[in-house]
């Protein structure tokens, strides 16, 4: 800050609080487990304001967070979802431009809730990414019905959802996208992949659905399928002898999201397939 000029005001916002109507106006402001933590200038929270408002719901350590950096490196303030509440706070407080809104999306009622408390407090998103996924990988015979039935509240009723409650408006901005995040379930099973083929091959249905009433009314709804073993921690830890060229790269998958979600009108893609160039299919 420029020695001739007055100290900032700081303002800290609540993750739970409208950005204007609602924020505490502050020099110092106690801490608990639902505030951002994150001190703002004034003038940020106007430039907040401006920018264009994405929706990532699934925000993890890997393509969901990754989708969260393209989206704000791109001009977009994000909203992010997810179940785990400490995670998805200590990525907002780390990220600028980003508002945590955890949510449980096999609880369709909560997720519902969520989805309109965002649209209130942050505006209608321009491009909404669905990563949301939630898997059981166990023999059909071993295979709980509870847990198959919530994976599909999560990966295709939660899809639902998200369209019920977003699509009817985002159909009127002509510029809308909502991109969701598939693998090589969508396509086909294999053994102990019960508990999850079924739920994204459904999903892939649903969206193409989607895709089919929507498109025409100017809804751009794409299906992003990663063929592909995905580039972290716990997956190398898993495939020690792979080499760097076997994973796909979280960055690399979210730069293709993004640019999905910016296709012209007239040459627009519902089944993207992105693999690493070793990958045999």
């Amino acid at each position: 800050m420029a020695a001739d000029r007055p100290p900032m005001l700081v303002i800290t916002t609540m993750t739970g609080k409208s950005l204007i109507d609602e924020m505490t106006l502050a020099l110092v402001m106690p801490r608990n487990d639902h505030t951002s933590r994150r001190g703002i200038c004034i003038e940020d929270v106007f430039v907040m304001m401006e920018k264009p408002h994405c929706l990532v719901v699934g925000v993890g350590a890997g393509t969901g967070l990754a989708c969260v950096r393209r989206f704000v490196a791109g001009g977009y303030k994000v909203s992010m979802i997810a179940r785990h509440e400490e995670r998805l706070l200590s990525f907002a407080n780390s990220t600028p431009h980003t508002m945590a809104y955890p949510s449980d999306l096999a609880e369709p009622d909560d997720y519902r809730a969520t989805l309109r408390r965002i649209v209130d407090e942050q505006g209608l998103p321009k491009k909404v990414v669905y990563n949301a996924a939630l898997a059981t990988f166990q023999p059909y015979s071993e295979l709980d019905i509870d847990l198959f039935e919530r994976n599909f509240r999560v990966n295709t009723t939660g899809l639902l959802v998200t369209a019920q409650e977003l699509a009817p408006q985002m159909v009127t901005t002509g510029d809308g996208a909502l991109i969701i995040t598939g693998n090589t379930g969508a396509s086909r099973g294999i053994p102990r992949f019960v508990g999850f083929s079924p739920t994204k091959a459904s999903q892939r249905i649903l969206a193409e659905s989607l895709a089919r009433e929507l498109g025409p009314q100017g809804l751009h709804i794409a299906y992003v399928v990663i063929d592909a073993m995905i580039d972290m921690p716990m997956v190398r830890n898993r495939l020690t002898d792979k080499p760097d060229e076997f994973f796909a790269k979280p960055d690399d998958i979210a730069g293709e999201i993004f640019h999905t979600a910016h296709q012209p009108p007239s040459t627009r893609s519902f089944l993207v397939e992105i693999r690493p160039f070793g990958e045999p299919w």
